[in-house]
């Protein structure tokens, strides 16, 4: 287990907030201390063993000079309420925490912004960037000179191949392929599986053909 040498709180009680704190307390420099939720969102003292604090309450608890934040939350309106809470804590003053997990293959000249949460298994190639808030689950791969905005989420097996550009406040599904060289939009929903070849425009949204359930096996695949 890594030595801890800064204190931390996350902001979210539900199963993302889970995660992080699993892979913080594991894999990081940062000692996870409470958890944090509005007020209204609170049942009970404590979430995954450790103190539940309203945000109101969480200045005169957990004060900023002391503890470093991470804002666990998930792809709701396309990460714009990760983005609002981000700025809430910012605006209390504290530092919003960065994470790249000890097992994914980040190499130099990349640059990251805070409130990032790498996952295992992504490859990250040099002369990219990651901006603030954005989430990377398992086993992406980010090619070169690429650029991924701000508030954005990718999921898992994700594939941004060279001199592309995501715009901010994106989703990009499981197994989705951005082809070389492409400018995704701001707001854009990239669904499992699609493959996109064109630049594309802000608000747009791309679905991959959903294979058909009742189809019948060809007469090749029972021999």
């Amino acid at each position: 287990m890594t030595a801890k040498t800064r204190k931390a709180v996350i902001f979210g009680a539900g199963s993302f907030g889970e995660v992080v704190d699993f892979y913080l307390q594991r894999d990081s420099k940062w000692d996870v201390v409470a958890f944090v939720a509005t007020a209204d969102a609170i049942d009970g003292s404590q979430f995954g063993g450790r103190p539940l604090v309203a945000i109101d309450k969480l200045v005169e608890q957990y004060p900023p000079d002391q503890h470093d934040a991470f804002v666990a939350v998930g792809y709701r309106r396309l990460n714009s309420v990760r983005e609002e809470y981000c700025a809430k804590l910012r605006s209390m003053d504290y530092t919003l925490l960065s994470y790249c997990c000890s097992r994914a293959t980040c190499w130099g000249e990349v640059k990251i912004g805070d409130n990032v949460f790498i996952f295992e298994d992504n490859t990250i190639q040099p002369f990219t960037s990651i901006g603030d808030g954005t989430i990377l689950w398992s086993g992406n791969h980010i090619g070169h000179h690429s650029s991924v905005g701000a508030y954005c989420f990718i999921s898992s097996h994700v594939v941004v191949s060279g001199h592309c550009k995501v715009g901010a406040n994106c989703f990009l599904g499981v197994n989705s392929t951005i082809a070389d060289a492409v400018h995704i939009g701001d707001r854009n929903i990239i669904g499992p599986g699609a493959l996109i070849q064109k630049s594309t425009g802000s608000d747009e949204a791309y679905f991959a053909e959903r294979t058909s359930r009742h189809q019948k096996p060809s007469s090749w695949f029972m021999k």
